[in-house]
């Protein structure tokens, strides 16, 4: 059957979803009804839908459709991360990683575009440029795909694609995430990732709450402009400016991502520069060691340089986690699965 003129419900926020019921006439229950089925119990076809009236389900298939993705590609980890490769409807592929936590925990990491307009030199994704953005239904799907596997307990938004680049699509997927009928993860759950957008970073805080990560990787704008081009329109002094500016819950801090990269952004000095950068923020520091891939000029830190930048934030009174990388059996950092595949 053609689904051409039908609507993906999983692009409808719940007031949406409400929306379009009575302008059929129904009840406005019977949208959280609908979520209940397809993200709290997977359901992926209107005639599962047991407790509605056979006509209404009918009327929805005419109207209407539930996407629903599998992987095709999926490469599992030694340390049990896992990453999926989608083919989306127009041939073009987004990568997931699921990453395992303590006992049975798990964290998603969720793209929302195919490729990325950013080109930060780190990144593999970069390299892709940008091909399109992803629409709410395909950022939800990546979760319902892997949540059939189990429990997703936290979402971050740093795949591939800038989020705020593809901002209204991605507040209406974390409106559907957030539906306390559906998955019911809330602003606690979810953390997105910013290469440093300005005015897109504010804009999120006036319309959503979430967990803020911002991209730093560098303490002075001559690094980072080389690094990550957005520091030549939004420098470091105000993009922490903004920073301070964003609205934070009362014990929430913004994440600053840090990849450690071998003599670029690793030595004491830069450490000292952080501390300055971060002063009058409610901040943590994830520091990221460098993941090696193939092709890339950039190295691994050296295991002393991490310390020592590590020891000094905290000798200032900075929450700073060294993450350690997954997955480096697979193809596990952004980009290298669809990269591979495309190659081969």
């Amino acid at each position: 059957m053609s689904r051409q003129g039908l609507i993906d419900i999983k692009n409808l926020t719940g007031e949406e979803l409400t929306e379009f019921l009575t302008g059929l006439g129904k009840e406005r229950f019977r949208a959280r009804q609908i979520i209940r089925w397809i993200y709290a119990r997977g359901v992926t076809s209107f005639a599962g839908m047991t407790d509605l009236s056979k006509s209404l389900r009918e009327e929805l298939e005419r109207r209407a459709f539930i996407s629903d993705w599998e992987p095709e590609v999926t490469e599992v980890s030694t340390d049990g991360t896992r990453k999926y490769l989608f083919r989306l409807g127009d041939g073009q592929t987004v990568e997931t990683v699921r990453i395992p936590m303590e006992g049975e925990r798990s964290t998603l990491c969720i793209s929302t575009q195919v490729g990325c307009a950013m080109q930060c030199a780190f990144c593999l994704t970069g390299t892709f440029g940008l091909l399109r953005n992803l629409s709410p239904a395909e950022i939800v799907n990546q979760v319902c795909a892997t949540a059939r596997e189990g429990p997703v307990n936290n979402i971050v938004m740093m795949g591939m694609g800038e989020p705020l680049h593809n901002l209204d699509n991605v507040v209406k997927a974390l409106q559907i995430l957030y539906h306390d009928d559906g998955f019911g993860y809330g602003p606690r759950k979810v953390t997105l990732s910013t290469s440093g957008l300005i005015p897109e970073m504010l804009e999120l805080g006036r319309r959503i709450r979430v967990n803020l990560a911002v991209s730093l990787n560098a303490t002075t704008d001559a690094v980072r402009n080389e690094l990550m081009p957005v520091n030549r329109r939004y420098p470091l002094k105000d993009l922490m400016a903004a920073c301070r500016e964003f609205p934070l819950a009362t014990r929430q801090r913004i994440t600053f991502e840090y990849i450690l990269i071998r003599d670029v952004n690793d030595t004491p000095a830069d450490a000292k520069r952080l501390v300055r950068l971060l002063h009058g923020i409610k901040a943590k520091v994830n520091l990221i060691p460098y993941n090696e891939h193939e092709g890339s000029a950039f190295r691994a830190p050296r295991p002393e340089s991490i310390e020592a930048f590590q020891t000094y934030l905290l000798s200032r009174d900075i929450v700073a986690i060294r993450r350690a990388s997954k997955g480096q059996d697979i193809s596990a950092a952004c980009g290298q699965l669809k990269g591979k595949l495309e190659r081969q």
